[in-house]
């Protein structure tokens, strides 16, 4: 059974920095695709990061391209997302999701089969 745990999130202020991480197992192969996904109240779910099973690409939104780094160390059994130069706007509960092999469309939320539970990141400025 495949299980995502998210962790790491908490209150910032503007300008600092958190990391978040997603605790991943259940997979019987390496070859997954993952990403962190965000929703802000009364918003849509929308994708922020996505790296490719390889680990050789990674995808950002351009709201975060270049303050946000998609991660995941060598055994794959976590996933990171570093947050730099945190905006009030980043304020979110922040999802890590997962689907075997590979997607064609890396924040798309249907392209993933499984969830965490969410952490939430709240930037104040």
């Amino acid at each position: 059974q495949v299980q995502l745990v998210e962790s790491g999130g908490g209150s910032v202020q503007a300008g600092g920095s958190l990391r978040l991480s997603c605790g991943i197992s259940g997979f019987s192969t390496s070859i997954y695709s993952m990403a962190w996904f965000r929703q802000a109240p009364g918003k849509s779910r929308e994708g922020v990061a996505g790296i490719h099973p390889s680990g050789r690409f990674t995808y950002y939104a351009d709201s975060v391209k270049g303050r946000f780094t998609i991660s995941q160390d060598n055994a794959k059994t976590t996933l990171y997302l570093q947050m730099n130069s945190l905006k009030p706007e980043d304020t979110a509960m922040y999802y890590c999701a997962a689907t075997l092999g590979f997607v064609t469309e890396p924040f798309r939320r249907e392209e993933y089969n499984y969830w965490g539970q969410g952490t939430q990141v709240t930037v104040s400025s």
